[in-house]
């Protein structure tokens, strides 16, 4: 396995819509292993292909359930209820900002094999998966925010760039 360079807020990488994987090959499996391994360096729960510079729909994840997970072309088919909770982001070190959510999903993807996936997600588990599907589409959890609020993170950035060795909190997505 091997880490991946997580890439940080500015980078156009992260503002590119993925792409479909067309199968599930060994490669994208590998792939998958070391997005996985970077995850877990990096002290986050979730990890979308686009931050590591991989423009494919794939994610992964742990949802403290003993092991991560894997969702290749994920979608979310179903949801309801609403919840306001912080987010952080691996790409944006440092900054964290109250975000609301749908409090329950229904996704359908794959996994690492190819079977398909038919997850119903609460609380949490729920927010990461839209957390880390929102960046499969372009989406930070910044553009989620009152522009006051996301202007002001903006503005901050350019200003003091991200914290010197800033280090994740438990939960940051």
């Amino acid at each position: 396995m091997a880490l991946l360079t997580v890439r940080l807020y500015g980078d156009p990488a992260l503002r590119q819509p993925a792409k479909p994987v067309e199968a599930v090959t060994p490669e994208i499996a590998q792939m998958l292993d070391d997005m996985m391994e970077t995850m877990y360096q990096e002290v986050g729960v979730g990890l979308a292909a686009t931050q590591v510079g991989i423009g494919l729909r794939m994610l992964v994840l742990d949802e403290g359930t003993g092991g991560g997970h894997t969702y290749v072309n994920p979608r979310i088919v179903d949801q309801g209820g609403e919840e306001v909770d912080e987010e952080g982001c691996l790409s944006i070190p440092g900054i964290y900002a109250d975000v609301a959510r749908a409090a329950w999903v229904v996704v359908d993807a794959q996994d690492r094999t190819g079977a398909p996936i038919h997850r119903r997600a609460n609380g949490f588990p729920a927010r990461v998966l839209q957390h880390e599907i929102d960046h499969l589409d372009g989406i930070l959890f910044i553009d989620r925010l009152d522009k006051v609020t996301r202007d002001r993170i903006k503005r901050r950035i350019k200003r003091e760039g991200f914290p010197e060795g800033a280090v994740a909190h438990a939960g940051v997505l």
